[in-house]
């Protein structure tokens, strides 16, 4: 590719991408604009663009197998709702897409029953990239309703990766079996390299070259998808201590190559004016998707809350909706203007789902009332209500830090103290050890809409590591039990002097205060024995 060109198509895709975020809106509508903005003016898909858009979709089927929980994917509430998007996706809009072409709409009226379901089960499922970022935005990830979001995701994706693993028609090499089980078998090695990869570039060149390596080096010698041996490749990390860390060195590489692939979607063709008139009929089927999976979740005896958030985080298509409409149309399954056209509906389902999602809490709160007569009791467990018994003060976070303060609290001042982290392990592990801590997210809405505390509860210490959490945790304390006070720990003087701007009465310096509880010790040690 000439370098002009290449300049073009940067400079064309991040302005886009920009002005998107600008917007409100995920930059890959940005980025989709721009390959059909660059297809208008004649450019091209290259071999360069597809083999940057390769490594996108192998980096992100990558990062999925890492993340991989089977315990959630185990949970039939997941498992059913991923079904029952597939099963509405290919009968309502199979049939709707049947019913527009008997009326003789362009596109649409040589369509048969089996292109239909393909398209149906393209569009069954829901973006991974908007769901996770929507998480995010409001730390949510480890909620209930994010978990169950993600795992919905995940099992649609392996749903995504068999269809490419069968779509070119041909079975792969018998010796590939033998060389998925020297993988298996290599897994306590790959685990030791993964160990040793430190946290420099070396750690993002392994994952790199497992995505690659085990995806198109081994899986494609054997003539089977490359897809399939990167989701294996992540799965053979996951459960490791370290793959969280790898899966977010990795995300940014990931994103910044996806990019060719949303380029590469505007670059193959333009869409008609009957792609227009298709995207607003399929935009209109996503609330009745939700509705769907509302009313699942809840047989399920979830709460309205949390399932409404569930439902809503998955109310758009998918990219990989375009990955496998892009392979269909490599193995002569449907006509190559269909990947414009869904191209489309996708990105008008994120401009349309973009406010409803951003929204959701809000929407909820207006909801509510007529939502709440979908309970189903009683409510399990794990989405009842959080009780924090008789504790005066509650600890979040329970590393190091809060562990120390937690048995400072207890022994020195003998008062009634709760801890509360968000990781199952450390859960069990404080349990183990003889201290009262409950599962919670500091941060997440859900966790303070559940969590039921004792009247006379007087302060909140914010013990965990990083430092916008504890910043988000001060202003979740003054939301919801705005007579509080807070203290919290902070690593530099700059964040001693943010923490006390958002309310916190407390607010000490970590490693400042450590030095000079050293030297103290030292002295002591030195001068007072006479050294």
């Amino acid at each position: 590719m000439p370098i002009v060109e290449l300049v073009v198509l940067l400079v064309t895709a991040f302005a886009l991408g920009f002005l998107a975020r600008a917007l409100g809106l995920p930059a890959l509508v940005g980025y989709l604009i721009a390959g059909f903005a660059l297809g208008a003016l004649g450019y091209e898909l290259t071999n360069e663009i597809q083999a940057v858009a390769d490594i996108g979709i192998l980096l992100l089927l990558f990062g999925i197998g890492l993340k991989l929980d089977l315990r959630t994917l185990a949970r039939p509430a997941v498992g059913i709702t991923a079904l029952a998007q597939l099963g509405f996706a290919v009968i309502a809009i199979g049939g709707l897409l049947l019913g527009l072409g008997a009326l003789g709409l362009p596109l649409l009226a040589d369509l048969d029953l089996g292109t239909a379901a393909l398209i149906g089960f393209a569009l069954s499922f829901s973006s991974t990239v908007f769901a996770v970022k929507a998480l995010e935005q409001n730390s949510e990830t480890s909620s209930l309703s994010g978990r169950l979001a993600v795992g919905v995701l995940i099992l649609q994706d392996l749903l995504a990766v068999v269809f490419l693993a069968v779509a070119g028609g041909t079975w792969p090499s018998p010796w590939l079996i033998p060389a998925v089980i020297v993988l298996v078998l290599a897994r306590p090695l790959l685990g030791r390299v993964l160990d040793l990869a430190g946290r420099d570039e070396i750690l993002t060149m392994l994952g790199f070259a497992l995505a690659i390596g085990i995806g198109t080096g081994v899986f494609g010698y054997f003539d089977a998808k490359p897809d399939l041996g990167a989701l294996i490749g992540g799965v053979l990390l996951s459960g490791h201590p370290r793959a969280g860390e790898l899966s977010d060195r990795l995300l940014g590489f990931k994103d910044l190559f996806l990019v060719g692939f949303f380029v590469s979607i505007g670059l193959t063709d333009l869409p008609e004016a009957t792609a227009w008139i298709l995207a607003l009929a399929l935009l209109a089927l996503l609330p009745l998707r939700s509705a769907l999976s509302f009313w699942v979740l809840t047989r399920f005896r979830l709460r309205p809350r949390t399932a409404f958030q569930t439902s809503l985080v998955l109310s758009t298509y998918s990219e990989f909706g375009l990955i496998v409409i892009s392979a269909a149309v490599a193995a002569d399954l449907i006509g190559a203007q269909w990947i414009a056209v869904l191209g489309l509906v996708v990105s008008v389902s994120f401009i349309g789902g973009s406010p409803m999602i951003g929204r959701r809490h809000a929407i909820y709160g207006r909801l509510h009332p007529r939502l709440g007569t979908w309970e189903k009791k009683p409510i399990i467990d794990e989405d009842g209500v959080i009780d924090c018994g008789d504790a005066e003060i509650l600890i979040f976070g329970m590393g190091r830090v809060g562990t120390g303060a937690y048995d400072a609290l207890v022994t020195q001042q003998d008062r009634a103290v709760s801890g509360v982290d968000r990781s199952e392990e450390t859960v069990d592990a404080q349990r183990t050890a003889g201290r009262r801590v409950i599962r919670g997210d500091a941060l997440d809405r859900d966790f303070w809409d559940r969590v039921q505390v004792h009247p006379d509860v007087s302060l909140v210490v914010a013990a965990m590591n990083s430092h916008n959490a504890n910043l988000e945790l001060a202003g979740r304390v003054q939301e919801y039990l705005p007579w509080v006070r807070v203290a919290a720990i902070a690593t530099y003087p700059d964040e001693v002097a943010e923490l006390r701007a958002a309310g916190v009465r407390v607010a000490r310096n970590l490693y400042e205060e450590a030095g000079q509880g050293l030297a103290e010790d030292a002295i002591a040690e030195v001068f007072d024995d006479g050294g």
